[in-house]
């Protein structure tokens, strides 16, 4: 999940009491909401969430702060007429408290135009100064 073709610098902020776009029991506010507001993702999968959530709500600035330095683009762009649905975690290696690196393979449901499609990704994280970010992706389909 690495952007499209439009800039938007401004997030379309997630309703607080609403359901976390990323499919866990919990509101925004209480979920991926806090990390988007500062708080550090203690996990790889955590960090993957709220980065998922972060493109349904168009969050630039969180994406690019959870991005390793090494790879992280200028800007993210983000695709007119995209909407992210669903979320699905397939498989967890590593990223706990305890490791510097990890991988989580998902599939994020969306809709383009009002046609609805998936993505399915394995996506590597690494620590950067302490906290967990997003370094790169295999696309698997």
């Amino acid at each position: 999940m690495t952007g499209g073709s439009r800039p938007r610098r401004t997030s379309q902020r997630a309703d607080a009491r609403r359901p976390c776009p990323c499919g866990l029991p919990a509101v925004y506010d209480e979920c991926c909401g806090r990390f988007h507001a500062g708080r550090a993702a203690p996990t790889a999968e955590a960090l993957m969430r709220s980065r998922f959530t972060a493109f349904a709500v168009e969050d630039e600035a969180y994406l690019l702060r959870t991005w390793h330095p090494t790879t992280r683009p200028a800007r993210v762009e983000f695709e007119r007429g995209m909407r992210w649905t669903g979320l699905e975690v397939e498989e967890v290696s590593g990223g706990s408290l305890v490791h510097t690196e990890g991988t989580v393979t998902f599939r994020a449901r969306y809709t383009f135009r009002g046609r609805p499609g998936e993505l399915r990704e394995k996506s590597r994280f690494t620590r950067d100064q302490g906290a967990w970010t997003y370094l790169d992706a295999v696309h698997a389909g």
